[in-house]
């Protein structure tokens, strides 16, 4: 293939070289619709409907490098999909005497469905073993900062505090999310056999007693689910699928937001561990695996709902609607695949930097402790009167520039009241440490 002709994702850097994107390509896509091909006569072969030298005639002859991608893709211009021109040349690779048994009963949805399936299935195996990975990695991450303490922020500002071990164990949360949702689409994945117009009618013609065992044999000889029914205008199987792989993007898009948040060079708790150059700036190590995770995260919603508006398909086959999945499917295939390979090497070389977030929550000057200072004076004072206190020395410290934990030890009321703000920060993370252990349970 031609530099020109290739699609080595030079645009798609984040899908670029990844097992992903080498599983759903065009030459995999071709090897899916070959297996699909093959497998049709198998299952015939396997019911008596086929002789079972044609089975293995077409097996034979369903070798991806014996065709042409290129020519194969003009062609598709004519009927509007791939199956037609490839089934030609199947047949002719055949040969004249099981020929007739290419594609027999069959339509072209069938065939591009099933292949799809393939494809997914394939994709998906590469997404979930990187998702383990990922999640392998933020259980170490989560662990070993158990007790590092960190601000919390809410709508960007200092709130209260919390670790870091709990905001590694909620990412990690969402990955298992993700690797569940994901692993129980994968095991649905279903053939799709039904012929012209779902009925299975063909079939009957060819000498089926029961036609509606073919479908199971097919599915079979393909390691996917057997389908309920033909599944033509019924897409449940594509919307899960985008479903799925939105939602995996967003659970990875969230870690990487607040690692590129978190290694802004003025807060600097956090940095990859392998950043990347700039063009212009020597100086530059940029959080690039975040980077490209968060523009996953922003293309996946809109591809996923192109395949949500397919499933208001008319008729037993649809025109436009089935051939708008093919694309936007693909490029969600091969975006998340890449997004969850970044992701795993994001979280396997990701560098914490405790004594920036305690430098971070330092900041305020102890103002981050407003909550658990007022929780702790509530039984001494009284909550009105530890709340009217609280406000006015946090206004007190914002308008001094003096500690609050300062000022307070000057209120009289409080002189004999323990406010070391040294242990604060670790004291006011609540139940972080054991929300992290309990969140480490799940395996």
């Amino acid at each position: 293939m031609t530099a020109a002709a290739a699609d080595t994702g030079l645009l798609a850097p984040g899908r670029a070289a990844s097992p992903a994107a080498d599983e759903a390509g065009d030459a995999a896509y071709l090897r899916a619709l070959l297996d699909a091909e093959a497998a049709l006569t198998r299952a015939q072969a396997a019911l008596g409907l086929a002789p079972d030298t044609a089975a293995s005639a077409v097996t034979e002859a369903a070798v991806p490098d014996r065709f042409d991608l290129a020519s194969l893709a003009v062609r598709a211009r004519e009927g509007g999909n791939p199956v037609i021109p490839l089934v030609a040349d199947l047949t002719r690779a055949v040969g004249e005497e099981h020929g007739p048994y290419v594609h027999r009963g069959a339509t072209s949805q069938d065939i591009m469905d099933t292949a799809t399936m393939l494809v997914a299935r394939r994709v998906l195996a590469v997404v979930l073993s990187d998702l383990e990975r990922c999640a392998r990695a933020l259980a170490g991450l989560a662990a070993e900062h158990r007790d590092t303490p960190m601000a919390g922020r809410t709508l960007t500002q200092h709130a209260v505090p919390t670790t870091f071990g709990l905001k590694a164990a909620g990412w990690r949360s969402l990955v298992l999310d993700a690797r569940d949702r994901t692993t129980a689409v994968r095991d649905a994945l279903p053939a799709q056999l039904g012929g012209a117009a779902g009925t299975l009618a063909a079939f009957t013609a060819y000498g089926a007693e029961d036609a509606t065992a073919l479908p199971a044999a097919y599915a079979r000889e393909l390691g996917l689910r057997a389908p309920a029914l033909p599944w033509h205008t019924l897409r449940t199987p594509v919307a899960d699928l985008a479903g799925c792989l939105a939602f995996t993007s967003g659970a990875l898009g969230k870690a990487a937001a607040d690692v590129l948040t978190l290694s802004r060079t003025e807060i600097a708790e956090l940095s990859e561990g392998s950043g990347g150059g700039s063009s212009a700036m020597p100086h530059k190590s940029n959080p690039v695996r975040a980077t490209l995770i968060a523009a996953a995260a922003r293309r996946a919603p809109q591809l996923a709902a192109t395949l949500y508006g397919a499933l208001a398909a008319e008729d037993e086959r649809p025109a436009g609607a089935w051939h708008a999945e093919w694309e936007p499917l693909r490029d969600l295939l091969r975006l998340v695949g890449g997004a969850a390979r970044d992701a795993a090497e994001l979280a396997e070389g990701l560098r914490v930097h405790p004594d920036a977030m305690r430098r971070n929550l330092d900041l305020t000057g102890g103002l981050v402790l407003s909550e658990w200072l007022t929780a702790s004076l509530t039984p001494v004072l009284g909550r009105a009167r530890a709340k009217e206190l609280l406000t006015e020395t946090a206004r007190r410290a914002r308008t001094e520039g003096r500690p609050l934990t300062e000022l307070l030890a000057e209120e009289t009321e409080l002189r004999n009241m323990d406010l070391d703000a040294s242990a604060g920060p670790v004291r006011a993370a609540g139940s972080a440490a054991v929300l992290t252990d309990r969140a480490l349970e799940r395996r």
